[in-house]
């Protein structure tokens, strides 16, 4: 199970951008959580009545979970490139999801069908890298590209270039996700 002080620390981020943020101890806060402090790689969502309004994260882990989560928060609610920077006046209506990634392992196939054939829908996020391009897809997209074909040539042209790619034999990972989501409104604040 994830724990909630995950949404918090999101909440606390974009708020603090409003100047509405209020004041913790951020050392009582890793005295409480430990595993805060630990590297980890994070995604953090937003939607807006269902729909996506914001997603950052990070594929590997490079700074602790409370600060990647800090970050990623604030870079899905104003600096995503696919939306305008939230509004205060859209909070009511914000959904936050917070994914916590395993390590992404290495997929081996020996071609697009094999690959099909490795890959767990609902389950497994992707990463798809060749010569430069790059693009991943956490499971929760599962939701929407039900097909592990369709999910796979969704990837690609997420990435920029043409399902023909997988001809080339691009690389791909696999990663699981840890998530837990709540409305903005209904996250309590940090303590």
């Amino acid at each position: 199970m994830i724990d909630p002080v995950l949404l918090q620390i999101a909440k606390h981020a974009i708020l603090e951008e409003f100047s509405n943020a209020y004041t913790f101890d951020k050392e009582k806060l890793f005295e409480k959580y430990p595993f805060l402090k630990i590297e980890a790689a994070t995604f953090v969502t937003l939607e807006y009545d269902h729909h996506l309004r914001g997603c950052i994260g990070s594929l590997v882990p490079n700074r602790s979970r409370y600060e990647d989560i800090f970050q990623n928060a604030k870079s899905a609610a104003f600096h995503d490139p696919r939306f305008h920077p939230l509004s205060e006046k859209e909070l009511s209506h914000i959904n936050i999801e917070v994914s916590v990634l395993s390590k992404p392992e290495m997929i081996e196939y020996e071609d697009f069908d094999d690959l099909l054939t490795k890959v767990e829908p609902q389950l497994d996020g992707l990463i798809f890298k060749f010569d430069g391009y790059q693009g991943t897809f956490l499971p929760q997209v599962w939701r929407e590209l039900k097909s592990p074909k369709i999910f796979l040539e969704h990837l690609s042209m997420k990435a920029g270039l043409s399902p023909m790619v997988y001809e080339k034999h691009p690389d791909i990972y696999k990663y699981r996700v840890q998530a837990i989501n709540e409305d903005f409104e209904k996250i309590p604040p940090l303590e």
